[in-house]
């Protein structure tokens, strides 16, 4: 049976469970599990961090652990009772596992490693605090190492600061706001700015010195160094080194490291430096040979200098190699480090090449005990201490120092009778009174032990010395008396044994006869001959002379005149001896009572320093003086009390205080003193209105505060002693002193007045009295004190000044014990919230009265959870009365004052701003409903009432503000919400009581939605975007007050009932933001206040049309900031059905009688948000630029068509135009662009200023678009759009004569006519896109497209590029239509194919004389049909020949717009399928073989060709294939009686087939021709082949003479001369001389090798051999694609192995088969990249389009019309019709095989033959225009001009049988000029017109004129919508777009 457990609540998960037993809980290692029941060995409960799912698990696998319950019962919670850090550091770290992860998926690797490291040393201080071993102080340092790993983790991750008081987590709801605010602001703070040490200490290792020349010992001296006073800082650091030049104690570390201490801040300066003086220690010479002399000198070695500066920037102990130098002449040795600082280099040299000391250097910062703490291991290890010479900046009580350095400076020498100077010896030692030695009082510096003796640098035959060596001697205090220095002067021979004769000695005393030491500074001591065998041990004997030059009497010349002396400078550091007499005098005042005056007087003149030395001793001078003589010295000894008070306050001595305060607690016993010394401190406080210098009194107000800690100390002492007497005496003292100091106070007086400012001093230390005070008065008592003090001052202050030190006063008096008793609060709150009030109101000292309100603030808070619940709750009611209006006001004020930016913004915002919030916040949370009842009824009118709601509704939406805290104050913010939700609700109450009906006012209820609104879109609010932990904290501690507002809301608004109408349309917009909050609580309230809108909409005006705008304008606004998902669409729609107390938004209009409209805005609003949606989601970073196109033209074309909002359309058309250009999409910009163009016209009508636009008129802003457009145009090459523009932009400058624009309008046309003839242009590839599946955006979702290709992108790469857009989707590896699964599955289908593009311009591409950089434009440009074919058989396969059963099924894509246009894609708008007979597919071979044979031959001839192997390959293949059965294979296959009995409709076709192979057969012999008038002398024996092959074929075809119709046709070329086409005189050809003039299109060789005679020849294409089964010719067979299931793509070419490799493709070799002239196989082998740019693309148009301008007889019809498609020739019967074919013309009849031809009129213009093949991929023509038709025409009576007969007969083109031409006998009009491409207008030549672009087409002339108009008026016509030109109007009109044509 389950019992509920008591006791086992919480426990940690020690084993895994995987929960296989029925109900079980799977359960991972460490996982923490709440336990709710219990059952023979099996608990019941769930994971903490899953609460929901509940299930059993073994109690033997869980460890039990402590934990407090809360709320027992079915929803009990637990918290475990464990150290609040460890609770912290588990909880912290699980979040950053999880996002640790992250940061290793998002690259991230700095962080991702540091903060591994940081995590493992977390787990590691866990494990320390976890076992429990550590020492308090230890356990302290880990957790501050934790918690500051802890925030710094955090604050890298971007989480939340967490506010801590020592160490643990503070719960926000158990300490007050402002105490809140202080400690989140602390932690932010102490992270901004870390505290600057002011103590440095620089620790020095000495590793060795490096030298190639050592064998002597050494000794190295440190010392730190002024180079600015040119003195030593420091004492030295002495390190003795052995031969090798290594530490000669290498186990005793403190001989070799050192720490220089106690440096201050303005020490670490450049020129500050550590000096390394090295000294050898052996022979007078260094290169000196050994001798048998013994004796060891120390002498100069080196030196070595480093600035402390440079160690400034090295994080660590870095190891450092000193270069050392040495000085040139031994007698600069003294300045060798200053010469080195100067760089005096004459002076000094390297002691070596490869000489350097290397030792490791580091500052350390922070007080020494710090410093232990942090670097144990340096002390424990062993360092040694040197010290500063002089006290450190802050001389610390209790440090005991007793140091006199002596610096040997130099000496003067007599000869002594020698021929050279003196080698000059000194040994100093130090005696006591007794003349005895001390022992190891003398040290040569700190890390070696002091020695008896010290013996100085030996300086080589130099009798005027300079040592500069600085000793050290320790000497106890109690030794100095008696005690002196003995210097002993040695000369050291080096000759005589090398002996050290004494010939001299010097002393000095330490301590004069009136007990003062040797005073600082230079001694010129006398030098003492003697012997050298003189005893000197009799002390007394030479104590008596004179040893300083100083100190001897006037009239002993003899020494004075003395020529040898010896200089010294001493210096004394001691805490305990004196050089200062005055200070003698003073205290030993009992000896000479006369001296007491002058002592006392002269106290002010001794140095701190000395004063803090004997501070007790010269405390108890004082007091001693006092009590003996108090009527005689009182004035003066209460004087110098208050000097000695006031000393203390100076910065450098300020820690001696506590030593005077525990003077006063333990030594002091004055218990009479208090008398003199109330009575003196009264009697200056009654001087001081009259004096009129002030400074002194001022001195003594200063020091109040120890003198009133005198005063009650000594009562204290005298009621211990006498009982308590005279205790009514002391309180009217007292009382009297305060009157007096009342009656000073309340002097009211101009602020400069010197009586101003001693009140100031006065109050500035009054509050350090209060404590002193409480000591024996009662608190009530003292409090009276307090607000009787502070209510003297006068009310009308003029002193600012004082102003600020009365609130300083305040503030510490709310700070003081005194204040925080609840009694002395009463008494006191009065007078604080009166001063708080006045400065608040007046905005003066902010910062201080946002001090004093937060201390008075968080002390309520405290006392709440104790007793005193009625006195906190009347303190909470006299602050709301007082302060709550006042601080309303003050946050309004400082918010809206313009704040600086940068830090300084930071800290004044935070500083004044966050005070006063975190006033407010802590006001309002403790407000219960008594105060906020009494707080509303204390409006006197409903006009404060409403002023007060308006200001406090302000007030909180400046709280809600962002930056109102920083990003990470997420605890505050919380805070912050939870307070303005529950004052929020109380005041909704009296919104709705006073201020509804017939009171209603629009403001007060506009400010409270507003404030609603904001506060539910907080981000802080967004738990949807915060980790599942932090969001169940959240729920847990406040739920989601989201919800809690929303339903507020909702239920003021049903108050309003018919004055909703004041908030229609204005709360549309922040009504929608708060629904597209993702919580479907939330929605499901909000939601039907839309549909009340739309209902009070429709009973106001009859519609909601503002309704629907403005919900569509915020719509968009929001979307585009990322907010609302899927789930709010169909909240909308109600597609799903809806939980929650209401019915969805749909359901509730369908119930109303408007509801058509209503469901119509819905369906429109739905429509839209999915639109909205993709373009948010698409506009992600990171999103690829194709998406974001595609998804803006959606919209964009949305807000046109549906929408009709012009405003939003714009701004798209502008965002499409960004993402166009960002992506170098130039063409597509500027037809975007166009689109704004278009909406402009050419008027003078001002625009506002609009997105980047100023304000200026239409005209200008057109004009700008215009220029923009046409530079964007040109950097697209698309020249032609260009030039059209620049033409109406230089009608309007010529229509305002503005000239001078005209002329660079003019020039820019020229140019692009210039950039059209020569720049080579691209050709690009289309692809046909299906995406199926319903995970694709809306915009695309089960649609088609077509897009144009990028430069150079084959269908490969284009595969490859749309997969990483899709990185999900699926490519489908068929081209089929795909069924009903597919459009509805829940992933994405990719289906991916090459397009050939059908050009709309046929007329362009067909005229001859046009050059192919002309005809490229038209063959890629305004394409809107494409195409693709798969082949097929049908019926029976016929195994021998399967050309008999190959059909080809015929796809035709027509889309909405044509590509280019504002995108590189567009939807399909309509398929038709057509299916191509086998016939007809091998009439389009043939013909499009004929055509590129003619393209090369003409080419080869206008030696266009720089090489002649594509003609050679073309030939070969051709001929190659021809004999060995290619063309046999259709004779077989067509010609067969079967066939044509079984076919009898084909007749005609079977002619047409017959007349193409005679033609094929013409045209070869014509090329064999031409071909071995080029051919080089290597390639004539495979030409003499071709031609021996060419026979064979004739014969095998049949022919041995050419037809009579194909022997008189002239064969015209194209590309001959323009001039030649214009004149109608056609290009006669002949092998032997071709006239034609050449094009700059370049020669397009790239696939030239894909044209091996193997490939073309008999053996077939391995890629086709499953089609044809046999060796057919590949020219023929590659036109035909293969069947899907087959690999046919070339291997150039192969698909990706995720994509179909049979998708048709022009690319991959299906051309069209519809239309007469078809690809070879080596066309379709190419792709549109290698194309040359004369590929021609011609257009089957309607008839009605086909209709040239000039009609066409019959009888003169051309063979082949490049108009027509196939099913348009009469009597095809086989084909299936799939969709609408155009109707077909009657075909002219040609029965006879040999009819007289001539050319048709309409047809001489031309010199070049017919062609109507689509994307002829890779034909050779190579910019060389397309072979149009040659203009034969039947014999009808008409006879050509002479000229036009050709002598030379070839096969004619083919004539297409429904051509319509005019009669025969019209005559020709022929131009001499070629009009510009745009220049549309009729005329009755027989030329057609130019094609537009689709989408700046312009429609001919309606009467065209007998002649050309001029230019001006050709333009008019030619910018008109329709097909008429108005003459009335010279004006251009706007350019003819249409917006829905794109």
């Amino acid at each position: 049976m389950w019992i509920p457990t008591d006791h086992e609540k919480y426990g940690v998960v020690l084993v895994s469970f995987r929960g296989t037993v029925q109900h079980g809980l799977p359960l991972e290692i460490g996982d923490t599990v709440q336990i709710l029941e219990k059952c023979e060995g099996w608990f019941r409960g769930n994971i903490l961090k899953n609460p929901n799912v509940k299930g059993i698990f073994p109690s033997s696998y869980i460890h039990l652990k402590n934990a407090h319950v809360k709320n027992k019962g079915q929803f009990e919670t637990i918290v475990p009772v464990e150290d609040s850090v460890i609770t912290e550091m588990t909880s912290t770290l699980r979040d950053w596992g999880a996002m640790w992860k992250q940061l290793y998926v998002k690259n991230e690797g700095d962080l991702f490693h540091r903060l591994w490291h940081v995590m493992n040393e977390i787990l590691d201080l866990r494990r320390q605090v976890l076992v429990g071993h550590l020492t308090h102080d230890r356990m302290r340092d880990v957790k501050q190492h934790i918690t500051a790993r802890l925030d710094w983790g955090n604050e890298q991750l971007g989480l939340d600061l967490v506010p801590r008081r020592e160490f643990n987590m503070v719960d926000p709801d158990e300490i007050s706001v402002t105490e809140l605010y202080k400690l989140m602001e602390h932690r932010h703070r102490k992270k901004d700015t870390p505290a600057v040490a002011s103590t440095h200490h620089l620790f020095v290792h000495v590793k060795s010195l490096v030298s190639a020349n050592l064998g002597e010992e050494l000794e190295v001296f440190f010392h730190i160094y002024d180079g600015r006073e040119s003195r030593p800082l420091s004492e030295r650091f002495f390190v003795k080194l052995n031969k090798s030049g290594l530490p000669k104690s290498p186990e005793k570390t403190e001989r070799q490291c050192t720490l220089f201490v106690d440096l201050g801040s303005s020490d670490l300066r450049k020129d500050v430096y550590i000096v390394v003086h090295v000294v050898r220690i052996g022979r007078m010479g260094a290169g000196e040979k050994k001798n048998l002399c013994s004796v060891q000198y120390r002498r100069p070695f080196g030196c070595a200098v480093v600035s402390i500066a440079d160690l400034l920037t090295a994080d660590s102990k870095d190891d450092h190699l000193l270069k050392v130098y040495a000085c040139n002449t031994e007698s600069e040795w003294h300045q060798i480090h200053e010469n080195i600082i100067k760089k005096a280099n004459s002076r000094y040299n390297l002691s070596g090449s490869n000489t350097g000391l290397a030792v490791a250097l580091q500052l350390l910062h922070g007080d020494i005990e710090q410093l232990r703490r942090e670097y144990m291991v340096l002390f424990t290890r062993g360092v040694s201490i040197t010290r500063k010479l002089g006290f450190s900046d802050v001389i610390m009580p209790g440090e005991m120092r007793n140091d006199l350095y002596i610096t040997l400076e130099k000496g003067e020498f007599e000869k002594g009778g020698k021929s050279v100077a003196r080698n000059v010896e000194i040994t100093v030692y130090v005696l006591d009174i007794d003349g005895q030695i001390l022992k190891t009082h003398v040290a040569a510096g700190s890390g070696e032990p002091g020695g008896d003796e010290y013996h100085s640098l030996v300086l080589y035959h130099n009798n005027s010395p300079r040592w500069a060596e600085q000793l050290k001697l320790p000497i106890p205090v109690d030794m100095f008396r008696g005690s002196h220095v003995r210097f002993e002067f040695r000369h050291c021979s080096t000759k005589d044994k090398g002996e050290k004769k004494l010939f001299g000695y010097s002393f000095v005393p330490l301590m004069q006869e009136d007990g003062r030491t040797l005073p600082d500074g230079n001694h010129e001591l006398i030098i003492h001959k003697c012997e050298e065998n003189t005893s000197l041990a009799e002390c007394p004997r030479y104590l008596k002379l004179p040893f300083s030059k100083a100190n001897l009497p006037s009239n002993n010349q003899t020494l004075k005149g003395a020529k040898e002396s010896f200089w010294i400078t001493s210096f004394l550091c001691s805490t305990k001896l004196t050089q200062n007499g005055d200070m003698l005098d003073l205290l030993k005042w009992r000896a000479h009572p006369e001296r007491i005056n002058d002592s006392l007087s002269k106290l002010k003149e001794i140095d701190g320093s000395e004063i803090v030395k004997f501070l007790q001793d010269t405390l108890d001078t004082l007091f001693g003086i006092l009590d003996e003589s108090s009527q005689r010295y009182g004035l003066k000894v209460f004087d110098s009390l208050v000097h000695i008070i006031n000393l203390l306050q100076d910065s450098k001595f300020q820690h001696f205080k506590p030593v005077m305060d525990t003077y006063i607690e333990s030594h002091f016993a004055g218990a009479l003193s208090y008398r003199d010394l109330i009575k003196v401190l009264k009697w200056y406080v009654d001087r001081i209105v009259d004096a009129e210098i002030q400074d002194h009194i001022q001195q003594v107000l200063k020091a109040s505060e120890y003198i009133f800690k005198y005063i009650i100390q000594s009562r204290r002492l005298f009621s211990l002693a006498t009982g308590g007497q005279n205790e009514e005496e002391f309180r009217v003292c007292i009382h009297e002193l305060f009157m007096s100091i009342r009656f000073f106070l309340s002097q009211d007086n101009k602020s400069t007045s010197p009586v101003a400012q001693t009140q100031a001093v006065f109050l500035r230390t009054f509050p350090a009295v209060y404590g002193e005070l409480l000591k024996i008065f009662a608190v009530r008592e003292v409090a009276g004190f307090v607000r009787e003090t502070l209510g003297s001052l006068p009310t009308a202050v003029h002193a600012d000044c004082l102003e600020a030190v009365k609130l300083q006063c305040i503030a510490k008096t709310v700070e003081s014990q005194l204040y925080i008793n609840p009694e002395s609060r009463c008494i006191l709150l009065p007078v604080v919230l009166r001063v708080l009030q006045v400065h608040m109101q007046e905005q003066r000292d902010l910062v201080m009265c946002a001090r004093i309100f937060t201390s008075m603030l968080s002390l309520i808070k405290k006392e709440e959870n104790g007793t005193a619940e009625p006195v906190v709750s009347e303190e909470v009611e006299l602050i709301v009365e007082s302060l709550l209006g006042v601080l309303l006001r003050t946050i309004l004020e400082i918010s809206n004052r313009p704040q600086p930016s940068g830090p300084a913004m930071r800290l004044q915002f935070q500083d004044v701003t966050g005070e006063f919030v975190a006033c407010l916040l802590a006001l309002l949370r403790q407000m219960s409903d008594r105060h906020y009842q009494q707080l509303l009824q204390a409006f006197s009118s409903k006009d404060n009432l409403r002023d007060f709601l308006l200001q406090i509704f302000t007030v909180f939406r400046i709280l809600i503000r962002p930056e109102m805290f920083s990003k990470d104050w997420t605890v505050m913010r919380l805070v912050t919400n939870n307070v303005i939700i529950t004052t929020v609700l109380y005041l909704s109450d009296a919104l709705r009581k006073n201020f509804l009906n017939d009171k209603f006012d629009y403001k007060v209820w506009d400010s409270y939605f507003y404030l609603s609104v904001i506060f539910i879109n907080q981000p802080c609010l967004q738990l949807e975007s915060f980790s599942p932990s932090k969001r169940k904290k959240i729920l847990e501690k406040y739920g989601d007050m989201r919800v809690m507002m929303g339903c507020e809301i909702f239920s003021m608004w049903q108050n309003l009932g018919e004055h909703k109408l004041n908030f229609i349309p204005a709360m549309i917009g922040p009504f929608l933001e708060v629904t597209l909050v993702p919580q479907p609580d939330l929605r499901n309230v909000m939601i039907p206040i839309f549909h009340d809108m739309m209902d009070w909409e429709q009973r106001r005006s009859g519609n909601f049309k503002q309704v629907e705008a403005k919900l569509i304008d915020k719509l968009d606004s929001l979307m585009s900031e990322g907010k609302g998902d899927e789930t709010y669409r169909e909240l909308f729609n109600s597609i799903i059905p809806l939980f929650g107390p209401y019915p969805s938004l749909l359901k509730k209009i369908e119930r109303e009688t408007w509801r058509e409209s209503g469901i119509s805005l819905i369906a429109t609003v739905t429509r839209l948000m999915e639109r909205l949606l993709d373009y948010r989601d698409c506009m992600k970073l990171g999103e690829v630029d194709g998406k974001k196109i595609g998804c803006t033209v959606s919209l964009l074309n949305f807000y046109k068509t549906e929408l009709n909002k012009e405003e939003m359309y714009i701004r798209y058309i502008h965002k499409l135009y960004d993402l166009h250009f960002k992506a170098q999409n130039y063409t597509e910009a500027s037809y975007t662009l166009l689109l704004y163009d278009e909406l402009l016209e050419w008027s003078d009508r001002p625009l506002r200023e609009f997105l980047n636009y100023p304000m200026q008129s239409e005209w200008q802003r057109k004009e700008y678009l215009h220029l923009t457009i046409v530079q964007n145009f040109d950097r697209g090459k698309c020249w032609e759009n260009g030039i059209i523009l620049c033409r109406e932009l230089a009608d309007q400058y010529e229509s305002y004569y503005d000239y001078r624009n005209l002329s660079k309008m003019r020039m820019m046309e020229a140019s692009l006519y210039d950039k059209i003839m020569d720049q080579q242009r691209l050709e690009p590839e289309f692809f046909r896109v299906g995406f199926y599946g319903k995970k694709f955006p809306f915009f695309l979702r089960n649609k088609e497209f077509v897009c144009r290709g990028h430069d150079y992108e084959r269908l490969e790469a284009f595969q490859q590029r749309m997969l990483n857009e899709f990185p999900h989707a699926i490519a489908m590896q068929h081209v089929n239509q795909p069924d009903q699964t597919i459009y509805q599955a829940d992933a994405q289908y990719l289906q991916i194919y090459a397009v050939t593009p059908i050009p709309e311009s046929q007329d362009v591409l067909q005229r001859d004389g046009v050059p192919d950089n002309i005809k490229s434009f038209y063959k890629f440009n305004h394409i809107l049909r494409f195409r693709y074919d798969r082949p097929f058989h049908k019926g029976t396969k016929d195994k021998e020949n399967e050309f008999k059963s190959l059909w080809v099924e015929r796809t035709t894509l027509t889309l909405v717009q044509s590509l280019p246009g504002i995108s590189r894609w567009f939807e399909v708008d309509k398929r038709e399928l057509v299916e191509v007979s086998p016939l007809e597919n091998a009439i389009e071979v043939i013909e499009n073989k004929n055509l590129q044979l003619r393209t090369l031959i003409t080419q080869c001839q206008s030696r266009q060709m720089q090489n002649i192997n594509p003609l050679t390959m073309c030939l070969n293949g051709v001929i190659d294939a021809a004999v060995n059965g290619g063309l046999a294979r259709y004779q077989e296959a067509f010609f067969a009686k079967d066939y044509i009995m079984n076919h009898p409709e084909d007749g005609e076709k079977i002619g047409r087939l017959r007349e193409l192979m005679f033609e094929q057969a013409h045209i070869l012999e014509y090329g064999l021709a031409v071909h071995e008038k080029f051919v080089p002398q290597d390639m004539r024996p495979l030409h003499k082949k071709l031609v021996d092959q060419f026979h064979l074929m004739k014969s095998s075809l049949g022919i041995q003479e050419f037809p009579a119709y194909v022997r008189a046709s002239p064969v015209h070329f194209t590309n001959g001369s323009p001039r030649t086409c214009r004149n109608s005189v056609p290009n006669i050809i002949s092998p032997d001389g071709g006239r034609g003039v050449a094009r700059r299109s370049l020669p397009s060789y790239p696939a030239v090798n894909r044209y091996s005679s193997s490939s073309l020849s008999s053996q077939a294409s391995n890629e086709v051999s499953n089609i044809t089964g046999q060796s057919e010719s590949s020219d023929e067979v590659f036109n035909m694609q293969p069947s899907p299931s087959t690999s046919s793509l070339s291997s150039n070419h192969s698909a990706s192995p995720n994509v179909t490799s049979s998708a048709p493709s022009s690319a991959r070799g299906s051309p069209q088969m519809a239309e007469k002239h078809k690809h070879s196989r080596e066309n379709a082998c190419l792709s549109p990249r290698d194309r040359p740019v004369s590929a021609i693309f011609p257009n089957p148009m309607d008839p009605a389009q086909r209709a040239p301008p000039h009609q066409i007889g019959e009888a003169t019809l051309p063979r082949s019309d490049p108009n027509l498609s196939a099913p348009d020739k009469a009597g095809s019967s086989a084909k299936n019709m799939r969709s609408q074919s155009p109707v077909s013309a009657s075909r002219s009849p040609q029965k006879t095989m040999v009819p007289p031809f001539t050319p048709s009129p309409t047809e001489c213009q031309s010199t070049s033959l017919v062609s109507n093949s689509p994307v002829l991929s890779g034909s050779y023509s190579s910019g060389i225009s397309s072979l149009s038709r040659c203009s034969v025409s039947e014999a009808s009576g008409t006879e050509l001009p002479a000229g036009d007969h050709l002598p030379y007969p070839l096969p004619p083109p083919t004539t297409l049988p429904n051509s319509v031409s005019s009669s025969s006998d019209e005559p020709i009009r022929r131009e001499n000029k070629t009009p510009p491409p745009y220049s549309v207008y009729e005329r009755n030549n027989p030329r057609r017109p130019v094609p537009l672009p689709h989408s700046l087409s312009i429609p001919p002339q309606a009467d065209p004129p007998a002649l050309p108009p001029k230019p001006h008026q050709l333009r008019t016509g030619s910018m008109k919508l329709d097909g008429t030109s108005d003459p009335r109007v010279p004006r251009p009109r706007p350019l003819p777009r249409k917006v829905s044509q794109l």
